[in-house]
């Protein structure tokens, strides 16, 4: 399987790396404004392609909570007046490509408020129950109701809205939120129309290999909860190899993942990475950030925060001026950014896992791009002065400690002695 000729991935998509914005949270103010205050402070992390959480009014009808979810759309080419103006938003675009961002926004197609305009004007643009009313998708998403994509009609609708952000806006691209409840055609088809406009990135909150037809970038649920396992000692080493194993076999070549440690529907439902994995927080941040994918960074993680943001309340971030994990970030998202051994999806790169004595403990391997190599060593474990040594022979050379910029010379010294979940990221 391969992406379609004609949806040729923006080149930029290989290096790049993704913060999430969560808008209502990020400040008191809770605006466009607001979060435009902190853009510089991004860029200086090393932040390459925002994506900005549901921009669009929340129904009111059904609505959860005091505020209501992100994700239940009540009008698709308008703002929440929350956040500001369309004027505000078109700032932060203009403000944010100035700076050399990338900006994308959330894109929820499968379901809207039960508020929306179309509830009125087109019904048959929804799906109904076995009594002719509207339905949720789920009975649990009881504040939305479903999209009926047999409706040729609807889909046309739904283009012309995507359309409205590219022609207004001049966004970078879309997240696509539960793409794999929308039919893959649909995707195929908007793209095909919207590449007209705009060439852009395509992101799919998704783990169905097939969605890559359609779109460039895809989620990976599935090890983000193998490495919560791992800190709750449900699996191990071979436990997280046997998931990057089954991406590199089942996943076209062609195909950016995503990799993250938090994300808003973690963070509000399950907690904050510290509480789901733990002291191996960092190390897997680590593990993310130098697999072959792009790494998410979601709003506050560079705190770091350990609460759990509320889903349907205002709870905002508490910055508090000390950003304790910016040069941690820094340092992986330029290192992502810059050295092509960690380009995504690229032919020309190729990822090694490095045998070492103490296998069942650490947890290292070489990514290499011609003469570009970067070589992660991560003790995922909580054992204290751990020896061991590297067993291969790829593994030669001149590098430099990406964080402390110390050289070491592994051409004849291959013994390493780590603490408990400590991480080393090489470049050689």
């Amino acid at each position: 399987m391969i992406i379609s000729e004609s949806f040729k991935m923006v080149e930029w998509a290989h290096a790049t790396n993704i913060y999430e914005v969560n808008i209502r949270q990020y400040t008191p103010e809770g605006t466009f404004s607001a979060f435009a205050q902190h853009l510089t402070r991004l860029k200086d992390m090393g932040v390459e392609t925002l994506w900005l959480m549901p921009v669009q009014p929340i129904g009111k009808v059904n609505r959860k909570g005091t505020m209501g979810s992100y994700y239940s759309i009540q009008d698709y080419v308008s703002v929440n007046p929350e956040y500001g103006t369309l004027d505000d938003f078109k700032s932060l675009v203009q403000q944010a490509h100035q700076m050399g961002f990338k900006l994308i926004i959330d894109w929820v197609a499968n379901h809207t408020s039960w508020d929306h305009a179309w509830t009125k004007t087109n019904p048959e643009f929804f799906t109904l129950d076995d009594n002719g009313n509207f339905r949720p998708p789920y009975p649990e998403w009881a504040d939305v109701i479903d999209l009926n994509f047999d409706s040729t009609e609807l889909r046309s609708a739904m283009i012309a809205a995507m359309k409205f952000w590219i022609t207004e806006f001049d966004i970078d691209g879309f997240r696509c939120d539960m793409a794999h409840l929308v039919p893959l055609d649909f995707w195929k088809a908007a793209r095909k129309d919207l590449d007209i406009e705009k060439k852009l990135f395509w992101l799919a909150e998704t783990e169905d290999a097939n969605y890559h037809e359609a779109f460039d970038v895809s989620y990976t649920w599935q090890f983000l909860h193998k490495m919560e396992a791992f800190w709750k000692n449900e699996t191990n080493i071979s436990g997280l190899d046997s998931v990057l194993y089954q991406y590199t076999t089942v996943f076209p070549d062609s195909a950016i993942r995503l990799f993250f440690t938090s994300n808003h529907d973690e963070n509000s439902h399950s907690g904050s990475e510290y509480k789901r994995m733990g002291d191996a927080a960092k190390s897997f941040a680590v593990l993310c950030s130098t697999w072959n994918g792009i790494p998410l960074v979601y709003s506050g993680q560079e705190l770091p925060n350990y609460k759990s943001i509320q889903f349907f309340e205002k709870d905002p971030i508490n910055w508090t001026g000390e950003y304790e994990l910016h040069t941690f970030y820094k340092t992986l998202l330029n290192l992502h950014s810059i050295n092509p051994a960690l380009r995504a999806a690229d032919k020309n790169v190729k990822t090694y896992r490095i045998k070492t004595s103490e296998d069942q403990y650490i947890f290292t391997f070489l990514r290499k791009n011609s003469n570009h190599e970067v070589f992660v060593i991560l003790n995922l474990s909580n054992m204290a002065n751990l020896r061991f040594d590297i067993q291969s022979d790829k593994i030669t050379g001149v590098f430099k400690n990406s964080f402390t910029g110390e050289v070491f010379d592994f051409t004849d010294e291959k013994s390493f002695m780590m603490q408990p979940w400590e991480f080393l990221v090489f470049e050689k």
